[in-house]
């Protein structure tokens, strides 16, 4: 059997001021601790040319396309991740350059009614490194999905955030129950080097 090749994207989800920056009422606890190890990340796959997608959650100021478990808190009390806000832009230190992709999404999976899939195909990836914000969400379902779209997947578990470290943990055991690899960033960089 052939060697399989393998052709990496890295996948950085959700990192907005909203979900990020302290006093949003979005805000993610452990989520700004993990942008120095995006950042390392982001600048290894720049150096190397490899492809980068930035997925970000837009919602409409009437939150007629939020999802459900979400629409009355949206609609009562956080009007977040609206475009053309600050809160729905890419925090400063990852905002990305030119020839890199947006996904823009508004359920928790990049790949749902996204052109991710598509993207990632044309552009013959078939191993999807994530990290971002939060593991029991957005984290996840794309994981899960990218794992039954056909890829190899790889968290960068110091690169990733959840509201508390046992969240973090529970998440990273149960994806890697399923085979997906979890690793700190600087480890998994050695093979793209």
């Amino acid at each position: 059997m052939a060697k399989i090749v393998k052709r990496y994207a890295l996948l950085i989800v959700d990192m907005q001021n909203d979900l990020v920056m302290p006093g949003s009422p979005l805000r993610v606890i452990g989520a700004k601790a993990t942008v120095p190890a995006i950042l390392k990340a982001l600048t290894a796959f720049r150096n190397c040319k490899l492809p980068i997608f930035h997925a970000v959650r837009e919602y409409r100021p009437d939150g007629s396309d939020v999802e459900i478990t979400k629409l009355t808190n949206f609609i009562e009390k956080n009007k977040g991740l609206v475009p053309g806000t600050k809160g729905c832009e890419i925090v400063g230190e990852l905002r990305p350059l030119p020839g890199e992709y947006k996904i823009i999404k508004n359920r928790f999976s990049a790949f749902m009614n996204t052109e991710l899939d598509f993207m990632l195909r044309r552009l013959e990836v078939n191993h999807v490194v994530v990290c971002g914000t939060q593991y029991p969400s957005c984290i996840r379902t794309t994981v899960f999905d990218g794992i039954s779209y056909g890829y190899h997947v790889t968290v960068l578990t110091d690169a990733t955030s959840a509201k508390s470290q046992e969240i973090a943990e529970a998440n990273i055991k149960d994806m890697r129950d399923v085979g997906v690899e979890c690793s700190e960033t600087s480890e998994f960089l050695k093979k793209i080097k």
